[in-house]
Protein backbone atom coordinates (compact mmCIF):
# COMPACT_ATOMS: atom_id res chain seq x y z
CA UNK A 1 0.00 0.00 0.00
CA UNK A 2 1.43 3.46 -0.94
CA UNK A 3 2.29 5.72 2.16
CA UNK A 4 0.12 8.29 3.10
CA UNK A 5 0.68 11.30 0.41
CA UNK A 6 2.09 14.73 2.51
CA UNK A 7 0.96 17.62 1.57
CA UNK A 8 3.26 20.83 1.55
CA UNK A 9 1.65 24.34 1.55
CA UNK A 10 -1.13 24.40 3.88
CA UNK A 11 0.00 25.58 6.78
CA UNK A 12 3.87 24.18 8.30
CA UNK A 13 4.44 20.93 8.33
CA UNK A 14 4.00 18.44 11.52
CA UNK A 15 6.51 16.52 13.28
CA UNK A 16 4.14 13.80 12.01
CA UNK A 17 4.80 15.41 8.52
CA UNK A 18 8.49 15.07 8.73
CA UNK A 19 9.04 11.49 10.49
CA UNK A 20 6.80 10.30 7.45
CA UNK A 21 8.65 11.30 4.58
CA UNK A 22 12.07 11.12 6.21
CA UNK A 23 11.69 6.85 7.60
CA UNK A 24 9.10 5.61 5.95
CA UNK A 25 9.50 7.29 2.36
CA UNK A 26 5.74 9.32 1.58
CA UNK A 27 5.83 10.59 -1.52
CA UNK A 28 5.08 14.76 -1.10
CA UNK A 29 2.63 17.10 -3.13
CA UNK A 30 2.91 20.37 -3.06
CA UNK A 31 -1.13 22.21 -2.45
CA UNK A 32 -2.57 24.84 -4.81
CA UNK A 33 -2.38 27.31 -2.60
CA UNK A 34 1.68 26.41 -2.22
CA UNK A 35 1.67 27.05 -6.03
CA UNK A 36 -0.69 30.12 -6.04
CA UNK A 37 1.90 31.81 -2.95
CA UNK A 38 5.14 30.78 -5.34
CA UNK A 39 3.90 32.21 -8.42
CA UNK A 40 2.86 35.22 -6.53
CA UNK A 41 6.21 35.44 -5.13
CA UNK A 42 8.11 34.91 -8.45
CA UNK A 43 6.60 37.84 -9.94
CA UNK A 44 7.80 40.35 -7.85
CA UNK A 45 10.83 38.69 -8.13
CA UNK A 46 10.49 39.45 -12.20
CA UNK A 47 9.83 42.67 -11.92
CA UNK A 48 12.79 43.45 -9.73
CA UNK A 49 15.44 41.61 -12.18
CA UNK A 50 14.52 43.74 -14.98
CA UNK A 51 14.81 47.10 -12.76
CA UNK A 52 17.53 48.99 -12.94
CA UNK A 53 18.53 49.54 -9.45
CA UNK A 54 20.96 46.02 -7.77
CA UNK A 55 18.78 43.85 -5.67
CA UNK A 56 21.20 41.54 -2.76
CA UNK A 57 20.55 37.88 -4.09
CA UNK A 58 18.98 38.76 -7.73
CA UNK A 59 21.21 40.73 -9.46
CA UNK A 60 23.91 40.98 -7.11
CA UNK A 61 27.00 38.85 -6.03
CA UNK A 62 26.30 36.69 -2.41
CA UNK A 63 27.72 37.40 0.84
CA UNK A 64 31.13 39.24 0.84
CA UNK A 65 30.96 39.82 -2.82
CA UNK A 66 27.48 41.27 -2.63
CA UNK A 67 28.66 44.75 -3.68
CA UNK A 68 29.02 43.66 -7.54
CA UNK A 69 25.97 44.08 -9.70
CA UNK A 70 25.42 41.23 -12.33
CA UNK A 71 24.11 41.59 -15.60
CA UNK A 72 20.79 40.16 -16.86
CA UNK A 73 22.82 37.77 -19.48
CA UNK A 74 25.02 36.27 -16.55
CA UNK A 75 22.54 36.04 -14.41
CA UNK A 76 21.57 32.27 -14.85
CA UNK A 77 25.14 31.66 -14.69
CA UNK A 78 25.19 33.28 -11.22
CA UNK A 79 22.82 30.49 -9.92
CA UNK A 80 24.98 27.54 -11.26
CA UNK A 81 28.02 29.30 -10.23
CA UNK A 82 26.35 30.00 -6.67
CA UNK A 83 25.08 26.29 -6.00
CA UNK A 84 28.51 24.15 -7.31
CA UNK A 85 31.02 26.40 -5.66
CA UNK A 86 28.44 26.06 -2.45
CA UNK A 87 28.69 22.19 -2.78
CA UNK A 88 31.63 21.79 -0.80
CA UNK A 89 30.88 19.28 1.87
CA UNK A 90 33.33 17.00 2.79
CA UNK A 91 33.49 13.42 4.83
CA UNK A 92 31.26 11.24 5.08
CA UNK A 93 27.77 10.73 3.57
CA UNK A 94 24.63 11.75 5.80
CA UNK A 95 22.29 9.32 6.81
CA UNK A 96 19.04 9.23 4.14
CA UNK A 97 16.87 10.09 6.62
CA UNK A 98 18.93 13.39 7.47
CA UNK A 99 18.78 14.23 3.32
CA UNK A 100 15.39 13.94 2.98
CA UNK A 101 14.35 16.05 6.11
CA UNK A 102 16.33 18.87 4.65
CA UNK A 103 14.65 18.50 1.57
CA UNK A 104 11.51 18.20 3.05
CA UNK A 105 11.74 21.62 5.15
CA UNK A 106 13.38 23.38 2.54
CA UNK A 107 10.31 22.83 0.16
CA UNK A 108 8.21 23.92 2.99
CA UNK A 109 9.42 27.28 2.89
CA UNK A 110 9.44 27.43 -0.74
CA UNK A 111 6.06 26.87 -0.13
CA UNK A 112 5.30 29.66 1.78
CA UNK A 113 5.94 32.33 -1.34
CA UNK A 114 8.84 34.13 0.72
CA UNK A 115 11.62 33.11 -1.93
CA UNK A 116 10.85 34.15 -5.23
CA UNK A 117 11.21 30.29 -6.53
CA UNK A 118 9.63 29.36 -9.72
CA UNK A 119 7.03 26.26 -9.51
CA UNK A 120 8.79 24.20 -11.72
CA UNK A 121 11.45 24.29 -9.36
CA UNK A 122 9.79 23.62 -6.07
CA UNK A 123 7.84 20.99 -7.98
CA UNK A 124 11.16 19.22 -9.02
CA UNK A 125 12.06 19.00 -5.15
CA UNK A 126 8.99 17.84 -4.55
CA UNK A 127 9.71 14.98 -6.68
CA UNK A 128 12.93 13.97 -5.95
CA UNK A 129 11.34 13.16 -2.61
CA UNK A 130 8.10 10.98 -4.22
CA UNK A 131 10.85 9.16 -6.35
CA UNK A 132 13.08 8.86 -3.26
CA UNK A 133 15.80 9.96 -5.28
CA UNK A 134 18.65 11.37 -1.94
CA UNK A 135 21.55 13.71 -3.18
CA UNK A 136 24.74 12.63 -1.60
CA UNK A 137 24.95 15.34 1.74
CA UNK A 138 28.56 15.41 3.35
CA UNK A 139 29.01 15.50 7.01
CA UNK A 140 31.09 18.92 7.26
CA UNK A 141 30.47 22.06 5.45
CA UNK A 142 27.80 23.74 7.38
CA UNK A 143 28.12 26.61 9.99
CA UNK A 144 24.71 27.15 11.02
CA UNK A 145 24.62 30.26 9.62
CA UNK A 146 23.18 31.73 6.14
CA UNK A 147 21.49 28.78 6.75
CA UNK A 148 22.88 24.77 6.14
CA UNK A 149 24.81 26.45 2.75
CA UNK A 150 26.77 23.57 1.63
CA UNK A 151 23.79 20.61 2.14
CA UNK A 152 21.51 22.35 0.76
CA UNK A 153 23.75 23.22 -2.03
CA UNK A 154 24.68 19.74 -2.89
CA UNK A 155 20.56 18.99 -2.89
CA UNK A 156 20.20 21.94 -5.14
CA UNK A 157 22.93 20.44 -7.09
CA UNK A 158 20.61 17.48 -7.82
CA UNK A 159 18.19 19.98 -9.42
CA UNK A 160 20.45 21.01 -11.62
CA UNK A 161 20.97 17.10 -12.94
CA UNK A 162 25.18 17.40 -11.70
CA UNK A 163 26.36 15.92 -8.71
CA UNK A 164 25.94 11.98 -6.69
CA UNK A 165 22.76 10.84 -5.55
CA UNK A 166 20.88 7.59 -4.26
CA UNK A 167 18.09 6.08 -5.81
CA UNK A 168 15.07 4.61 -4.51
CA UNK A 169 16.88 1.45 -3.80
CA UNK A 170 20.57 3.07 -2.35
CA UNK A 171 22.03 2.96 -5.38
CA UNK A 172 24.76 5.44 -6.00
CA UNK A 173 24.96 7.44 -9.65
CA UNK A 174 24.86 10.65 -10.94
CA UNK A 175 21.97 12.94 -10.77
CA UNK A 176 21.35 13.16 -14.26
CA UNK A 177 20.89 9.50 -14.75
CA UNK A 178 18.39 9.15 -11.44
CA UNK A 179 16.49 11.90 -12.90
CA UNK A 180 16.21 10.23 -16.17
CA UNK A 181 15.06 7.09 -15.11
CA UNK A 182 11.94 8.97 -13.14
CA UNK A 183 11.08 10.79 -16.39
CA UNK A 184 12.19 13.62 -14.69
CA UNK A 185 14.36 17.06 -16.04
CA UNK A 186 16.75 18.70 -14.38
CA UNK A 187 16.46 22.75 -14.17
CA UNK A 188 17.80 25.58 -15.36
CA UNK A 189 18.09 27.82 -12.48
CA UNK A 190 16.99 31.62 -13.02
CA UNK A 191 17.79 34.95 -10.81
CA UNK A 192 17.48 34.34 -6.95
CA UNK A 193 16.17 30.65 -7.30
CA UNK A 194 19.85 29.45 -6.48
CA UNK A 195 19.80 31.23 -3.14
CA UNK A 196 16.22 30.32 -2.09
CA UNK A 197 17.56 26.46 -2.03
CA UNK A 198 20.29 26.80 0.12
CA UNK A 199 19.55 29.91 2.59
CA UNK A 200 17.76 27.90 5.47
CA UNK A 201 18.50 26.44 9.00
CA UNK A 202 16.74 23.21 7.53
CA UNK A 203 19.51 20.18 8.35
CA UNK A 204 19.58 21.40 11.66
CA UNK A 205 15.75 21.25 12.07
CA UNK A 206 14.89 18.05 10.61
CA UNK A 207 17.46 16.61 13.00
CA UNK A 208 16.05 18.42 15.49
CA UNK A 209 12.72 16.98 14.88
CA UNK A 210 13.92 13.32 14.58
CA UNK A 211 15.84 13.73 17.74
CA UNK A 212 12.80 14.72 19.53
CA UNK A 213 10.81 11.76 18.51
CA UNK A 214 13.28 9.45 19.21
CA UNK A 215 13.63 10.93 22.74
CA UNK A 216 10.17 11.08 23.97
CA UNK A 217 10.45 7.23 23.01
CA UNK A 218 13.38 6.88 24.58
CA UNK A 219 12.37 8.39 27.69
CA UNK A 220 9.09 6.71 28.06
CA UNK A 221 11.56 3.59 27.76
CA UNK A 222 14.11 5.03 29.99
CA UNK A 223 11.39 4.60 32.86
CA UNK A 224 10.83 1.01 32.08
CA UNK A 225 14.46 0.26 32.71
CA UNK A 226 14.22 2.14 35.72
CA UNK A 227 10.91 0.35 36.90
CA UNK A 228 12.95 -2.91 35.90
CA UNK A 229 15.69 -2.04 38.38
CA UNK A 230 13.77 -0.65 41.14
CA UNK A 231 12.23 -4.02 41.27
CA UNK A 232 15.22 -5.89 40.80
CA UNK A 233 17.04 -4.24 43.67
CA UNK A 234 13.97 -4.77 45.95
CA UNK A 235 13.59 -0.94 46.35
CA UNK A 236 10.22 0.51 46.81
CA UNK A 237 7.70 2.81 44.65
CA UNK A 238 6.23 4.60 47.78
CA UNK A 239 8.42 7.47 46.49
CA UNK A 240 6.79 8.18 43.50
CA UNK A 241 3.62 8.26 45.09
CA UNK A 242 1.54 11.29 43.26
CA UNK A 243 1.37 13.15 46.84
CA UNK A 244 4.75 13.36 46.72
CA UNK A 245 5.77 14.56 43.65
CA UNK A 246 3.07 17.07 43.71
CA UNK A 247 5.06 18.89 46.51
CA UNK A 248 7.61 19.48 43.52
CA UNK A 249 5.03 19.97 40.47
CA UNK A 250 7.32 20.00 37.55
CA UNK A 251 5.37 18.05 35.06
CA UNK A 252 7.58 15.65 33.26
CA UNK A 253 8.49 14.42 36.83
CA UNK A 254 5.16 13.65 37.58
CA UNK A 255 4.64 11.80 34.40
CA UNK A 256 7.50 10.11 35.28
CA UNK A 257 6.82 9.27 38.48
CA UNK A 258 3.15 7.89 37.19
CA UNK A 259 4.82 5.35 34.94
CA UNK A 260 7.15 4.07 37.16
CA UNK A 261 4.10 3.47 39.40
CA UNK A 262 1.91 1.09 36.85
CA UNK A 263 4.60 -0.30 35.52
CA UNK A 264 5.45 -1.56 38.87
CA UNK A 265 1.69 -2.34 40.02
CA UNK A 266 0.91 -5.49 41.67
CA UNK A 267 4.39 -6.86 41.61
CA UNK A 268 5.30 -9.52 43.92
CA UNK A 269 8.98 -8.42 44.13
CA UNK A 270 8.16 -4.37 45.13
CA UNK A 271 5.21 -6.11 47.58
CA UNK A 272 8.18 -8.42 49.54
CA UNK A 273 9.84 -4.85 50.47
CA UNK A 274 6.75 -4.09 52.00
CA UNK A 275 7.40 -5.76 55.65
CA UNK A 276 7.50 -5.17 58.59
CA UNK A 277 11.09 -6.88 59.26
CA UNK A 278 12.85 -4.88 56.13
CA UNK A 279 15.83 -2.69 57.66
CA UNK A 280 16.16 -0.82 54.43
CA UNK A 281 15.14 2.61 54.55
CA UNK A 282 16.44 4.81 51.44
CA UNK A 283 17.40 3.53 48.14
CA UNK A 284 20.00 5.00 46.55
CA UNK A 285 19.37 8.69 44.18
CA UNK A 286 19.32 6.48 41.13
CA UNK A 287 16.75 4.59 42.27
CA UNK A 288 14.87 6.90 43.84
CA UNK A 289 15.45 9.96 41.65
CA UNK A 290 14.64 8.17 38.70
CA UNK A 291 11.39 10.73 38.17
CA UNK A 292 13.34 13.76 38.98
CA UNK A 293 15.57 12.89 36.32
CA UNK A 294 13.80 11.33 33.95
CA UNK A 295 11.52 14.41 34.64
CA UNK A 296 13.23 17.29 33.68
CA UNK A 297 15.04 15.74 30.84
CA UNK A 298 11.13 15.38 29.57
CA UNK A 299 10.43 19.01 30.17
CA UNK A 300 13.99 19.81 28.26
CA UNK A 301 12.54 17.85 24.84
CA UNK A 302 9.08 19.56 24.95
CA UNK A 303 10.91 23.15 25.34
CA UNK A 304 12.78 21.93 22.17
CA UNK A 305 9.80 20.65 20.52
CA UNK A 306 8.16 24.38 21.26
CA UNK A 307 11.42 25.98 19.78
CA UNK A 308 11.28 23.36 16.25
CA UNK A 309 7.22 24.23 15.84
CA UNK A 310 8.23 27.77 15.53
CA UNK A 311 10.76 27.19 13.20
CA UNK A 312 8.48 24.66 11.43
CA UNK A 313 6.27 27.82 10.75
CA UNK A 314 9.02 29.89 9.83
CA UNK A 315 9.96 31.16 6.18
CA UNK A 316 13.99 31.19 6.08
CA UNK A 317 15.46 32.84 2.99
CA UNK A 318 17.92 36.43 2.68
CA UNK A 319 16.50 37.89 0.81
CA UNK A 320 12.81 37.39 1.29
CA UNK A 321 9.64 38.50 -0.47
CA UNK A 322 6.93 40.46 1.85
CA UNK A 323 4.07 42.24 0.95
CA UNK A 324 5.86 43.04 -2.73
CA UNK A 325 9.34 43.78 -2.26
CA UNK A 326 12.42 41.87 -1.67
CA UNK A 327 14.08 42.46 2.14
CA UNK A 328 17.20 41.21 3.24
CA UNK A 329 17.28 39.80 7.02
CA UNK A 330 18.97 37.57 9.20
CA UNK A 331 16.66 35.09 9.97
CA UNK A 332 18.36 32.34 8.73
CA UNK A 333 20.59 32.63 11.63
CA UNK A 334 20.46 29.22 13.64
CA UNK A 335 21.15 29.96 16.88
CA UNK A 336 17.81 29.45 18.70
CA UNK A 337 17.87 25.75 16.98
CA UNK A 338 21.78 25.31 18.02
CA UNK A 339 20.64 26.19 21.47
CA UNK A 340 18.02 23.51 22.14
CA UNK A 341 19.97 20.80 20.34
CA UNK A 342 22.98 21.22 22.66
CA UNK A 343 20.30 21.13 25.35
CA UNK A 344 19.40 17.86 24.18
CA UNK A 345 22.59 16.09 24.32
CA UNK A 346 23.14 16.96 28.18
CA UNK A 347 19.43 15.20 28.32
CA UNK A 348 20.77 12.47 26.73
CA UNK A 349 24.41 12.32 28.51
CA UNK A 350 22.37 12.73 32.21
CA UNK A 351 19.96 10.26 31.17
CA UNK A 352 22.48 7.68 30.14
CA UNK A 353 24.47 8.20 33.36
CA UNK A 354 21.42 7.74 35.67
CA UNK A 355 20.74 4.84 34.10
CA UNK A 356 24.64 3.22 34.04
CA UNK A 357 24.63 3.96 37.63
CA UNK A 358 21.72 2.00 38.12
CA UNK A 359 22.89 -0.67 36.26
CA UNK A 360 25.89 -0.76 38.06
CA UNK A 361 24.59 -1.84 41.70
CA UNK A 362 23.02 -4.92 39.90
CA UNK A 363 26.80 -6.11 39.27
CA UNK A 364 28.14 -5.45 42.93
CA UNK A 365 27.24 -7.78 45.29
CA UNK A 366 27.95 -5.37 48.35
CA UNK A 367 25.25 -3.73 46.99
CA UNK A 368 22.81 -5.83 44.85
CA UNK A 369 21.28 -7.58 47.77
CA UNK A 370 21.48 -11.46 47.72
CA UNK A 371 22.34 -11.34 43.60
CA UNK A 372 25.33 -13.44 42.27
CA UNK A 373 27.78 -11.09 41.81
CA UNK A 374 28.19 -9.54 37.95
CA UNK A 375 25.00 -11.59 37.22
CA UNK A 376 27.48 -14.51 36.76
CA UNK A 377 25.74 -18.44 36.62
CA UNK A 378 29.21 -19.26 38.59
CA UNK A 379 31.11 -16.55 39.94
CA UNK A 380 34.89 -16.49 39.19
CA UNK A 381 34.42 -19.26 36.20
CA UNK A 382 31.76 -16.86 34.84
CA UNK A 383 31.58 -13.09 34.52
CA UNK A 384 28.45 -12.69 34.00
CA UNK A 385 27.28 -8.71 32.64
CA UNK A 386 30.43 -7.46 33.98
CA UNK A 387 31.95 -6.38 30.67
CA UNK A 388 28.37 -5.42 29.53
CA UNK A 389 28.67 -2.42 32.26
CA UNK A 390 32.16 -1.76 30.78
CA UNK A 391 30.39 -0.64 27.71
CA UNK A 392 27.95 1.58 29.01
CA UNK A 393 30.26 3.16 30.84
CA UNK A 394 32.47 4.04 27.53
CA UNK A 395 29.28 5.35 25.97
CA UNK A 396 28.15 7.39 29.07
CA UNK A 397 31.70 8.79 28.95
CA UNK A 398 31.90 9.81 24.93
CA UNK A 399 27.99 11.45 25.77
CA UNK A 400 29.81 13.81 28.49
CA UNK A 401 32.07 14.97 25.84
CA UNK A 402 28.99 15.47 23.10
CA UNK A 403 27.38 17.20 25.78
CA UNK A 404 29.86 20.09 25.63
CA UNK A 405 27.86 22.86 23.45
CA UNK A 406 28.62 23.31 19.48
CA UNK A 407 26.45 26.57 19.69
CA UNK A 408 29.33 28.20 22.31
CA UNK A 409 31.29 28.49 19.27
CA UNK A 410 31.69 30.59 16.35
CA UNK A 411 34.05 30.83 13.15
CA UNK A 412 34.34 34.02 11.05
CA UNK A 413 33.63 33.36 7.50
CA UNK A 414 33.34 35.42 4.06
CA UNK A 415 36.10 37.76 4.73
CA UNK A 416 34.16 38.69 8.25
CA UNK A 417 30.55 39.34 6.33
CA UNK A 418 30.19 36.10 8.47
CA UNK A 419 30.99 36.83 11.49
CA UNK A 420 29.30 35.51 13.92
CA UNK A 421 27.80 31.92 12.99
CA UNK A 422 25.68 29.40 14.99
CA UNK A 423 27.43 26.05 14.68
CA UNK A 424 24.01 24.32 14.61
CA UNK A 425 24.54 21.35 11.61
CA UNK A 426 27.54 20.59 14.64
CA UNK A 427 25.39 20.62 17.79
CA UNK A 428 22.66 18.09 15.49
CA UNK A 429 25.60 15.77 14.36
CA UNK A 430 26.98 15.32 17.80
CA UNK A 431 23.14 15.04 19.24
CA UNK A 432 22.50 12.09 16.68
CA UNK A 433 25.69 10.19 17.92
CA UNK A 434 24.23 11.30 21.60
CA UNK A 435 20.87 9.94 20.68
CA UNK A 436 22.19 6.91 19.42
CA UNK A 437 24.31 6.12 22.33
CA UNK A 438 21.72 6.68 25.06
CA UNK A 439 19.65 3.80 22.86
CA UNK A 440 22.00 1.73 23.92
CA UNK A 441 23.35 2.45 27.17
CA UNK A 442 19.29 2.06 28.15
CA UNK A 443 19.21 -1.13 26.63
CA UNK A 444 22.28 -2.15 28.43
CA UNK A 445 20.13 -1.79 31.93
CA UNK A 446 17.06 -3.23 30.43
CA UNK A 447 18.80 -6.68 29.94
CA UNK A 448 20.77 -6.46 32.80
CA UNK A 449 17.58 -5.86 34.79
CA UNK A 450 15.51 -8.52 33.37
CA UNK A 451 18.51 -10.81 34.00
CA UNK A 452 18.09 -10.05 37.70
CA UNK A 453 14.43 -10.29 37.54
CA UNK A 454 14.89 -13.96 36.63
CA UNK A 455 17.26 -14.34 39.23
CA UNK A 456 15.29 -13.17 42.18
CA UNK A 457 12.80 -16.05 41.65
CA UNK A 458 9.47 -13.92 42.25
CA UNK A 459 6.73 -12.76 40.21
CA UNK A 460 7.91 -9.70 38.59
CA UNK A 461 4.80 -6.79 37.77
CA UNK A 462 2.80 -8.28 34.58
CA UNK A 463 4.41 -4.82 32.57
CA UNK A 464 7.75 -5.98 33.36
CA UNK A 465 7.33 -9.59 33.09
CA UNK A 466 6.34 -8.55 29.52
CA UNK A 467 9.61 -6.63 28.59
CA UNK A 468 11.42 -9.93 30.00
CA UNK A 469 9.60 -12.14 27.85
CA UNK A 470 10.10 -9.83 24.52
CA UNK A 471 13.73 -9.62 24.80
CA UNK A 472 13.64 -13.45 25.53
CA UNK A 473 11.76 -14.09 22.42
CA UNK A 474 14.20 -10.77 20.87
CA UNK A 475 17.37 -13.31 21.23
CA UNK A 476 18.70 -11.85 24.37
CA UNK A 477 18.58 -15.05 26.28
CA UNK A 478 18.38 -15.35 30.36
CA UNK A 479 20.65 -16.23 33.46
CA UNK A 480 23.20 -19.01 32.40
CA UNK A 481 26.89 -19.64 31.93
CA UNK A 482 28.72 -17.08 29.63
CA UNK A 483 28.26 -16.72 26.41
CA UNK A 484 28.93 -14.61 23.50
CA UNK A 485 27.61 -11.28 25.06
CA UNK A 486 28.03 -8.81 22.22
CA UNK A 487 24.68 -10.35 19.89
CA UNK A 488 22.59 -10.09 23.13
CA UNK A 489 23.40 -6.16 23.05
CA UNK A 490 23.19 -5.24 19.47
CA UNK A 491 20.11 -7.59 20.32
CA UNK A 492 18.62 -5.80 23.25
CA UNK A 493 19.42 -2.42 21.73
CA UNK A 494 16.88 -3.21 18.51
CA UNK A 495 14.40 -3.85 20.84
CA UNK A 496 14.69 -0.52 22.39
CA UNK A 497 15.18 1.28 19.25
CA UNK A 498 12.49 0.03 17.53
CA UNK A 499 9.93 0.30 20.52
CA UNK A 500 9.15 -3.26 20.87
CA UNK A 501 10.42 -2.52 24.64
CA UNK A 502 8.04 0.29 25.16
CA UNK A 503 5.39 -1.49 22.93
CA UNK A 504 5.70 -4.56 25.43
CA UNK A 505 5.13 -2.90 28.73
CA UNK A 506 2.20 -0.60 27.10
CA UNK A 507 0.63 -3.94 25.97
CA UNK A 508 -0.32 -4.38 29.60
CA UNK A 509 -0.72 -1.14 31.20
CA UNK A 510 -1.19 1.09 28.42
CA UNK A 511 0.39 3.86 27.10
CA UNK A 512 3.04 5.53 29.10
CA UNK A 513 3.51 9.30 29.12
Amino acid sequence: MEPHRVSVGNGPVSFADVLAVTRHGAPVVLSEEALESIDRARAVVEDLAAAATPVYGISTGFGALATRHIPNEMRAQLQKSLVRSHAAGSGPEVEREVVRGLMLLRLSTLATGRTGIRRETAQLLADLLTHQITPVVHEYGSLGCSGDLAPLAHCALALMGEGEVRDAAGDLMPAEKALAAAGLEPVELAAKEGLALINGTDGMLGMLVLAIGDLRMLLRTADIAAAMSVEGQLGTDRVFAPELQALRPHPGQTLSAANLTALMADSAIVASHRTGDCNRVQDAYSLRCSPQVHGAARDTVEYAATVAERELCSAVDNPVVVDGRVESNGNFHGAPVAYVLDFLAIVAADVASISERRTDRFLDKSRNHGLNPFLAADPGVDSGLMIAQYTQAAIVSELKRLAHPASVDSIPSSAMQEDHVSMGWSAARKLRSSVDGLTRVVAIEVMTAARALDMRGLHPSPATAAVVRTLREGGVQGPGPDRHLSPEIEAAVSLVASGAVLAAAESVIGELR
